[in-house]
């Protein structure tokens, strides 16, 4: 299928991020383009850059951090001329994020149920009981069970899967383009790591939305990417299509990550796509 420039929700073209404490280069160089509907992995270990390249296409760099170089493109809009207030516009309506640990991301002495619902009426102006209305639609599109038991639990009563997936209906909940899942697998237990990412596969077919999936493990990226960039020491060493790259590493580090996962059956992702396996919900 050929990829127009239409197509194209966001493109990074020699993106360079910068220390300024530290007066030194983090991130060297980085490009890709997230067609609609597409799904893009970025692999590497812990101190690879590839966080803080996400956090760069939200525009949630710290404040000694910045963009030194390169074009983030939102849209087709040059991210550097958002100002503040269209940053605040456009995070969670355009592009959301789901990170690795959400009990940090939600607040322990308020329900959840009503933390996503008042997401709606700050973002949506929808009425108390139209926002709490679809923030039960939610809780059931992220597959969990008895959305009224859940919309009335805090965080300490609920377990790390179930509060991904509150999570992930508050990323979604206001129909954005593209989302960011940065290790959002990462602290979960096998089975719940592949519930999760046959969800994140779920609304993509559903909905349209373009992933950016962030993880250590070639096994997520495998699952679920049609392209895969490698990073490391905040460089791209090999970016192409996921099977290409999995079944022919050209960069030695990926060689390496690809080496330490073939004891978990890596190959067997390559020839049985996601959608196509059957999971055990528990």
């Amino acid at each position: 299928m050929t990829t127009t420039h239409d197509d194209i929700v966001l493109e990074l073209s020699g993106v360079t991020l910068h220390n300024d404490l530290g007066d030194e280069e983090l991130v060297h160089g980085v490009s890709f383009s997230l067609r609609r509907g597409g799904v893009i992995g970025i692999v590497g270990e812990s101190g690879s850059g590839k966080s803080l390249t996400c956090r760069a296409i939200l525009g949630l760099l710290p404040q000694y951090l910045e963009v030194s170089g390169g074009r983030i493109e939102l849209f087709g809009r040059d991210a550097a001329s958002l100002t503040p207030k269209e940053w605040t516009q456009v995070r969670g309506t355009r592009i959301s994020a789901v990170f690795q640990d959400p009990a940090s991301y939600l607040n322990p002495s308020i329900r959840v149920g009503k933390q996503v619902q008042e997401v709606l009426r700050v973002k949506r102006g929808l009425g108390r009981r139209e926002a709490k209305a679809r923030t039960l639609e939610l809780f059931d599109a992220v597959q969990l069970r008895d959305p009224a038991y859940v919309y009335q639990q805090y965080t300490h009563e609920l377990s790390g899967g179930m509060l991904q997936r509150v999570l992930i209906a508050s990323a979604i909940a206001l129909e954005p383009d593209i989302l960011i899942a940065d290790e959002a697998t990462t602290a979960l237990d096998v089975t719940v790591q592949a519930e999760i990412l046959e969800l994140l596969a779920s609304l993509k077919e559903s909905t349209g939305l373009s992933l950016i999936v962030v993880s250590h493990d070639l096994a997520v990226v495998a699952q679920l990417c049609d392209e895969v960039l490698v990073m490391k020491d905040g460089s791209v060493v090999e970016h192409g299509v996921t099977r290409d790259i999995l079944e022919n590493p050209q960069h030695e580090y990926s060689r390496l990550l690809i080496s330490e996962h073939e004891q978990y059956g890596l190959e067997r992702y390559l020839v049985e796509p996601i959608g196509e396996r059957e999971f055990d919900y528990v």
